[in-house]
């Protein structure tokens, strides 16, 4: 499932996000999502969320079998 749309993400999903610095080369982070921080119901490049490590970025992937 893309992280394009912002129905599809919870707090609590096991994500892959591209952050700021790691824009350029696409390298991946994954963690679980904390909190939402884009507003509109979607967004070209993915929705922005905060990660429980602390990470910010926007959701390339949501990976299955995450926690609910």
């Amino acid at each position: 499932m893309n992280g394009q749309q912002r129905v599809n993400i919870k707090p609590g999903l096991e994500v892959d996000i591209v952050l700021k610095q790691d824009q350029a080369t696409g390298k991946l982070t994954r963690g679980i999502v904390k909190d939402l921080l884009t507003k509109s119901p979607t967004h070209p490049h993915g929705i922005k969320v905060r990660l429980t490590s602390g990470h910010v970025g926007r959701v390339k992937q949501v990976i299955a079998g995450g926690a609910n």
